[in-house]
């Protein structure tokens, strides 16, 4: 038994797919399956039942797959020791932020991290909520930023910030200072299409207490959403932050509380359980919850 041929089995039974574990191995399918069979014929065992739909684990499968994980992790985990041994960073970071946060954040954030990490590489991907979720389980993302994301046994959230969403109409609109939750059916709405986690949020609360909201039209481009919006097209329902500029200045439109409840957005750190964090990732984590927050 080898490494690899542990670490294609694992990756396989995380994922219930071949295709998907070659994916995030970066290898070929057929090579991924050879691996596994190999390993099944030397524990002389079959660890894995395929079908149309993937693949199951065996009851043996499935206590290979426990000591599989443990075994993946703390190689990494002496690996990482090494690193720090010789108190060097190197190596790559992948981050997932939303387009709010990365709209506002990335030039601080790239500073930050070649002020403190000059010899690794960044990398920044944008994505809504749902994508970044399959982005992290795939391998493709060290970490991400998630807005109200849905329960999820395979990560681990961390609670970042809370922000109050608010009523957005246009610069000569005549909006009040606060509108009752009761009253946002009266506003023909631009929201972003399902399965956007703003809209979602939106639509739970209104459902909640039985509010039929009036949705006109539904843009998923933030900064066009806001630019229609500026043209009295419609009203919005955002958080402060997605109203702020590459510069972090506010876009001139007026903004009114909403009361009676309010609704809250929340904002998460998100990592895959299953794979433990580099030294390099979790000292970017730390930048990010610094710059995020401030």
């Amino acid at each position: 038994m080898d490494l690899k041929q542990l670490e294609c089995f694992v990756r396989v039974a995380e994922f219930g797919s071949f295709t998907k574990a070659a994916a995030v191995l970066n290898i070929s399918q057929s090579v991924v399956s050879r691996q596994v069979r190999q390993l099944e014929v030397e524990l002389q065992e079959h660890l894995l039942l395929r079908n149309g739909r993937g693949v199951l684990l065996t009851a043996s499968g499935q206590r290979f797959f426990e000591h599989g994980k443990g075994i993946l992790r703390q190689v990494q985990v002496a690996r990482e020791d090494l690193r720090e041994q010789r108190n060097t960073l190197s190596g790559k970071v992948v981050v997932g932020l939303p387009p709010s946060i990365s709209r506002c954040h990335t030039v601080a954030l790239v500073s930050a991290f070649r002020e403190h990490f000059p010899n690794c590489i960044l990398g920044i991907k944008e994505g809504l909520t749902h994508s970044m979720r399959e982005w992290l389980l795939l391998g493709r993302l060290d970490f991400a930023l998630l807005f109200n994301p849905g329960h999820n046994a395979q990560l681990q959230y961390e609670h970042i910030h809370s922000e109050p969403l608010m009523l957005i109409g246009g610069q000569h609109s005549d909006l009040p200072a606060q509108v009752p939750m009761k009253d946002l059916g009266h506003y023909p709405l631009i929201t972003p299409s399902e399965p956007h986690s703003l809209r979602r949020l939106i639509e739970s609360e209104a459902s909640r207490h039985d509010i039929n909201l009036n949705i006109s039209l539904e843009i998923d481009s933030i900064p066009s959403l806001l630019e229609l919006i500026n043209l009295d097209m419609g009203y919005g329902i955002l958080f402060r932050s997605a109203l702020a500029n590459s510069d972090g200045k506010l876009v001139g439109l007026k903004t009114a509380q909403i009361v009676d409840p309010s609704i809250q957005t929340h904002l998460f750190v998100a990592t895959f359980e299953q794979r433990p964090l580099s030294r390099l990732a979790e000292q970017t984590m730390a930048l990010v919850r610094e710059i995020c927050t401030e």
